[in-house]
């Protein structure tokens, strides 16, 4: 039975505060957009959080949802609006869905309603909608002549497929992730016992699970080996992300390998980005338990080159 109220009913989180972990993350030698005397230089107030923190808001919300199956065949879709920074509270949304329904809404909001993102959620092979990136991924019109990222074509391979990952519980992720499993757990919004050691063996799977906002730092981690390499140097951020679990969950300390391909390239008045699709397999069985887009976005001011370059390729800066 449809229902008579005009507002759908949704789920909502406490309000969090999520921490800044990244002021000291290094991107081709130089601070990234975390760093707050670099967010300074592009007119921001402080060094932002990084997009996929607030995906452990939606995790019990989306639990409560699908029980276990959020974990192992989950996939949460979002676009990044506003940037967070330390101290701004942020609460997560999901939307109901009908009954029986495996696919939904969500979106998070600073205190004051200022959007954060908007995305999808969904379990299942196939959730019977497209998903947010799906969904920005078709309408993307083609890119003018690209100044930043003209050395890089869609379809192009990582250049280090397949990477081979995997992350402890005190792994150092390396200069891009400049903090461990164990510190995130210290400060993650959402505790949860099965991604610990001591609670990871009473999991539904016998063993702890790495958190979603983490799956991301884990193929972070080796981006560099891909060789996607726009012209620099130069600031990026996230703009977008797709985390998409087909045989989870990922386990802390498991060995996976990864194999990344460019799958769009586009620009904005602002950026320019190169979306990435990186397949992640199961580093002892090679079955493909995985997959997250990434929308890589660089910003066209933060290039120095980036006026004169564009008028030698005939277009306007």
């Amino acid at each position: 039975m449809s229902s008579p109220f005009a507002q759908v009913p949704s789920l909502c989180s406490p309000l969090r505060e999520p921490r800044q972990m990244l002021a000291d993350q290094v991107y081709d030698g130089h601070k990234s957009i975390h760093d707050d005397a670099m967010a300074a230089g592009l007119g921001l107030r402080a060094g932002p959080i990084e997009g996929p923190t607030h995906f452990s808001q939606f995790d019990p919300l989306l639990f409560r949802l699908f029980g276990r199956a959020w974990f192992e065949t989950g996939c949460i879709s979002a676009h990044y609006q506003t940037m967070v920074v330390e101290g701004e509270q942020v609460r997560a949304f999901v939307q109901l869905p009908a009954e029986g329904g495996r696919f939904t809404r969500i979106w998070a909001e600073k205190r004051d309603g200022t959007p954060v993102l908007t995305g999808t959620a969904s379990v299942g092979a196939e959730p019977g909608s497209p998903s947010e990136i799906e969904q920005r991924i078709a309408r993307l019109r083609p890119p003018g002549p690209l100044v930043i990222n003209r050395d890089l074509r869609v379809g192009q391979q990582g250049a280090g497929n397949p990477e081979t990952v995997r992350m402890g519980f005190d792994q150092h992720m390396g200069p891009h992730y400049p903090f461990t499993l164990a510190d995130k757990l210290k400060v993650i919004t959402e505790p949860c016992a099965w991604y610990t050691p001591e609670g990871g063996p009473a999991s539904p799977w016998g063993r702890a699970i790495i958190p979603f906002e983490m799956i991301s730092v884990l193929l972070g981690s080796s981006m560099d080996r891909a060789g996607f390499r726009g012209r620099g140097p130069a600031v990026g951020l996230f703009a977008g992300q797709e985390i998409r679990l087909l045989r989870g969950p990922l386990f802390v300390d498991h060995p996976y390998e990864l194999e990344r391909e460019i799958v769009a390239l586009s620009e904005s008045a602002r950026t320019e980005s190169v979306w990435v699709r990186t397949r992640i397999f199961d580093g002892v069985s090679r079955a493909l338990v995985g997959e997250i887009v990434l929308n890589s976005a660089t910003l066209k001011a933060s290039y120095a080159a980036y006026d004169s370059e564009a008028r030698a390729l005939g277009r306007s800066a």
